[in-house]
C-alpha cells in the first residue's frame, strides 16, 4: 500500500510539474509594427524553443503602454523611439507621470511603407507628391503620374508610425477633411486592395503580394521595448530570442 501510495504521490507530483511548466506564459502589448513585423513571425518559434507561451495583445502603443502601466501585460512594444513614445502618450492624453521607472531597449527597426492597390501603375513618389497627397493639394492619382482616378486616403488612428511620417514628410498637421479613418493597419490593408484610389501608410511587415508599396523616401524607425523596471526572466528570454535566433524570421 505504501508503495502505491508513494507512486500516485511522485505521479501527481510529475503532473504538476507538467501542468506548471505548459502553463508557463507571457503576456505582451505591441503596436502593430512590432505585431506584425517581430512577434507574430517568432512566436512559434519562440514557444518551441522555451516551451513559454506568448500572448500578444496587440492595438496600438499608447494601449500597450497603458495596460503595461496596470500591471496587466509584463512587457509593451512599440514602433517608436523612447522620447517620441513619451511625447506621443502626451498628445494621446495619457502622459507617464513618473517615466523614470520605466526600462526600454531597441530590439528591432521597422520601415514604414505607403500602400497602394496592386493595379495603380505609380511607381514612385516624391516627399513632396506624398506630402500634397496626404495634405489634400494632390486630389488625382493623374497629377503623381497615375490614372484618373480620385485619391482616398486612409489613416489608421492607432499607427504609432503616424508620429514619424508625419514627422518626417508632411512637416505639419494632417489637414485633409476627406480620410477615411480606420483602426488598424490590416483594416487599411483590405480598403487599399478593394480601392484603387486608395493610399495608406503601414509597417514593412504586412505589404505582401496582394498590394503594392511604390519607392517613397526611406522612414525608418526604432522598435522598443518598455518594461516596468528590470525585465522578467522570462521577458529577458524573449528579448534574447528577438536578439539572436529570431532574427532569421524577423521581417526587416
Amino acid at each position: 500500500m505504501n508503495n502505491i501510495l508513494t507512486s500516485i504521490t511522485i505521479v501527481t507530483f510529475l503532473l504538476t510539474l507538467s501542468v506548471n511548466a505548459s502553463a508557463e506564459e507571457i503576456k505582451v502589448g505591441a503596436g502593430q509594427a512590432p505585431t506584425v513585423n517581430i512577434l507574430k513571425p517568432i512566436k512559434e518559434h519562440f514557444e518551441n524553443a522555451t516551451g513559454i507561451k506568448l500572448i500578444i495583445i496587440s492595438g496600438s502603443p499608447k494601449y500597450a503602454l497603458m495596460i503595461l502601466e496596470i500591471g496587466h501585460v509584463e512587457a509593451a512594444f512599440g514602433g517608436l523611439g523612447f522620447e517620441d513614445w513619451m511625447k506621443y502618450m502626451k498628445q494621446e492624453g495619457e502622459e507617464i507621470k513618473d517615466p523614470s521607472g520605466l526600462q526600454h531597449m531597441i530590439v528591432g527597426e521597422d520601415k514604414i511603407k505607403v500602400l497602394i492597390h496592386k493595379d495603380n501603375p505609380v511607381s514612385k513618389l516624391t516627399k513632396d507628391q506624398l506630402k500634397g497627397i496626404f495634405t489634400g493639394k494632390i486630389t488625382n492619382w493623374n497629377e503623381v503620374g497615375g490614372k484618373d482616378i480620385p485619391i482616398t486616403v486612409i489613416w489608421t488612428k492607432n499607427l504609432g508610425g503616424n508620429v514619424i511620417f508625419t514627422k518626417k514628410i508632411l512637416d505639419i498637421p494632417l489637414l485633409r477633411k476627406d480620410i477615411s479613418e480606420v483602426e488598424d493597419s490590416q483594416f487599411a490593408k483590405e480598403l487599399v486592395k478593394s480601392n484603387i484610389g486608395a493610399v495608406a501608410i503601414g509597417p514593412l511587415g504586412i505589404v505582401d503580394d496582394t498590394i503594392r508599396s511604390p519607392e517613397t523616401p526611406e522612414i525608418k524607425r526604432p522598435i522598443t521595448i518598455i518594461t516596468k523596471g528590470k525585465p522578467s526572466p522570462n521577458v529577458q528570454k524573449l528579448i534574447n530570442f528577438i536578439k539572436g535566433e529570431g532574427q532569421k524570421y524577423i521581417k526587416q
